[in-house]
């Protein structure tokens, strides 16, 4: 395809002036080296052409956008562009003087071929030279694909190396972009610091690499998305390292990692980072229980927790693909013991066998329903499985001697008028009581809202919309959402189940909130595709349960800030452990009559009526 066809600006002129030198000398010269000795009609032919054949073969280049180009960068890609200018000069000049010969001849098939080779072993050459010169090195002809990395610290550094040091990967570093203005202009393994991400886009319409490579595990999604939208104009494919928790296991091949940008990357939010080791040291030696493990959270727990070398590992699910998944992880990537165990939380039984078996000194009940609109459709699933199960095992656990009692938690349980934040909201009621009432146990809840990738979330929803071909479904164009990666929540949950006292209640800080409309247009361009040409995104309007807004914080909290930032506690009253446990008798007695009216009225007006200590109860009506 044509390329850009503006005349060169000023700081241009000399590259077209070496380029008018090289068309001029090599067409002098072809005469000479067809001709033992150039003949009169050749010699006219020659001279009286020769600012012709100039003029075009630079208006060829031209047009063919060599000079958008810099010298400074010339690489194998700028060569292929020359084989292909200087055959189309060719050409070009061969039509001239055919049409317009100044003797009654034209010019030799040899004199053309001549041109051509050195026409193009000129351009070649006062360009290899000119980055010789510029750059104190060159990689004219590199190995495999040309790569811009972004990013000159550590994993810059190791990136770098392994594509010098490796010839079967095929991949160049040919130059560097970072931030650091220190960095500006040095070297790392030979390759240059050319620029930042700000000057990217410059760079890559200069002279665009075969792809680039985001060397940042640490950087924000601000960053990220300038790099994305920069390669995303240029046209050139970029890939990334994963974020720094991902990197934490010391595998040092960092090019094995390399994956496509996805939506978490870019979402404008500054990565945790945490030393899983130190905050999740009181695992070590430890037997450690994990409810719902085969869930998008449970199952990141069972990951995080198996490099954290603890006695035993049991995990407990009743989807038995989903614990099948996490159990296959285990046996080929961890060196821990465990048992996984098909069983239901809200089978009592089963789950007193489990406790007595396993003996954990951690529990983290990850296990619960959680999607509000199948919730406010299914309420007395959200009120077994996830209330009067949480109350029922905690009181086991407790009675087994567990240590820890780590409860997952939402922030839909601020908003308590749905029956899915009803049950979350009860749930950590529970979560309080238990820790009045069981002081041999510690019980700690942690907060957090939605996490990017997770099953049935609105990521893995879009994507899948967006590979059919559409449309995007969005309920409302204002609605808004926190988000934090699995593995980022993760952390949190297991350092707050390492410093939370009994009966606290752990927010994570979830960042700034992201309108779900700009994110279905990110996830859209993203996937190679233009919203609104290529897919659509349509509004559907809001399901039963949802709400416009979360909130992390309830209107009667307070908020305390921990040694992490991104660690808040909630701090309110103490609930009525006495008043909660009637309160769940009566629920658990309407149900076993079937009176289900009477226990849906309890259980939402225990979860928006919370009795606090010092408060007097009411009943349902007064």
């Amino acid at each position: 395809m044509i390329a850009d066809m503006r005349l060169p600006s000023w700081h241009r002129l000399g590259h077209v002036a070496a380029d008018a030198a090289v068309a001029a000398i090599a067409w002098w010269l072809a005469f000479e080296l067809r001709f033992d000795r150039v003949p009169r009609w050749a010699e006219i032919l020659r001279v009286e052409t020769l600012p012709w054949v100039v003029l075009l073969t630079v208006l060829v280049f031209v047009v063919n956008g060599l000079y958008t180009r810099w010298w400074r960068y010339v690489s194998l890609r700028d060569v292929r562009l020359l084989v292909r200018a200087s055959a189309i000069a060719v050409v070009v000049v061969a039509l001239y003087a055919n049409l317009f010969p100044p003797v009654a001849a034209t010019p030799p098939r040899g004199v053309l071929v001549i041109y051509f080779l050195l026409l193009l072993l000129g351009t070649v050459g006062v360009r290899a030279g000119a980055r010789t010169i510029l750059e104190g090195r060159g990689t004219l002809f590199p190995r495999g694909r040309e790569v811009l990395v972004v990013g000159a610290g550590d994993a810059g550094s190791v990136i770098v190396r392994e594509m010098l040091g490796n010839a079967a990967l095929r991949m160049t570093p040919i130059r560097l972009v970072d931030d650091d203005p220190r960095k500006q202009g040095m070297r790392l393994h030979g390759v240059k610091v050319e620029g930042t991400t700000a000057e990217l886009a410059g760079i890559l319409k200069a002279s665009p690499p075969d792809e680039v490579v985001i060397a940042m595990p640490n950087a924000d999604g601000v960053v990220r998305q300038r790099v994305v939208d920069a390669c995303r104009r240029a046209g050139v494919p970029v890939k990334t390292l994963p974020g720094l928790y991902d990197l934490l296991d010391g595998d040092p091949n960092l090019l094995q990692r390399l994956r496509d940008v996805e939506v978490e990357d870019i979402l404008g939010r500054q990565p945790v980072s945490l030393d899983l080791v130190s905050m999740g040291g009181y695992l070590a030696g430890q037997s450690v229980l994990v409810t719902g493990a085969g869930g998008s959270i449970g199952s990141e727990l069972v990951r995080q927790i198996s490099r954290l070398a603890p006695a035993h590992l049991t995990l407990v699910d009743h989807a038995e693909d989903n614990l099948f998944q996490i159990d296959q992880w285990l046996r080929e990537n961890a060196d821990v013991a465990f048992t996984s165990c098909v069983a239901d939380v809200k089978d009592a039984d089963r789950m007193r066998r489990i406790l007595a078996e396993a003996g954990p000194h951690v529990v983290f009940h990850a296990a619960a329903y959680k999607h509000v609109p199948l919730m406010e459709a299914n309420p007395f699933s959200a009120l077994r499985n996830n209330v009067l199960a949480t109350r029922s095992f905690a009181e086991l656990a407790a009675a087994q001697g567990v240590e820890r009692f780590v409860l997952v938690s939402t922030d839909k349980a601020v908003i308590s008028e749905t029956a899915m934040g009803a049950s979350k909201a009860l749930c950590e009621y529970v979560v309080e009581a238990e820790a009045q009432e069981q002081p041999g146990t510690r019980f700690i809840a942690v907060r957090f809202g939605n996490v990017l990738g997770s099953s049935g979330s609105v990521i893995p929803t879009f994507r899948r919309q967006i590979l059919e071909g559409g449309p995007v479904t969005v309920t409302d164009p204002e609605m808004t959402r926190f988000f934090m990666t699995i593995p980022e929540a993760v952390q949190l949950i297991v350092q707050a189940g390492g410093v939370g006292r009994s009966g606290d209640i752990f927010v994570l800080d979830m960042g700034d909130p992201v309108r779900i409309w700009d994110l279905a247009h990110d996830m859209v361009r993203l996937m190679g595709q233009e919203p609104g040409k290529d897919i659509e995104i349509s509004v559907i309007g809001r399901r039963p349960g949802e709400v416009l807004h979360e909130r992390l914080f309830s209107d009667d909290e307070s908020v305390e800030r921990t040694h992490h930032e991104k660690l808040m506690r909630a701090r309110r009253g103490r609930i009525d452990a006495a008043w909660l446990g009637l309160r769940l008798d009566e629920i658990e007695a309407a149900l076993a009559r079937g009176d289900d009216e009477a226990a849906l009225g309890l259980y939402f007006d225990a979860a928006r009526s919370p009795v606090r200590e010092g408060q007097s109860p009411q009943r349902v009506g007064d």
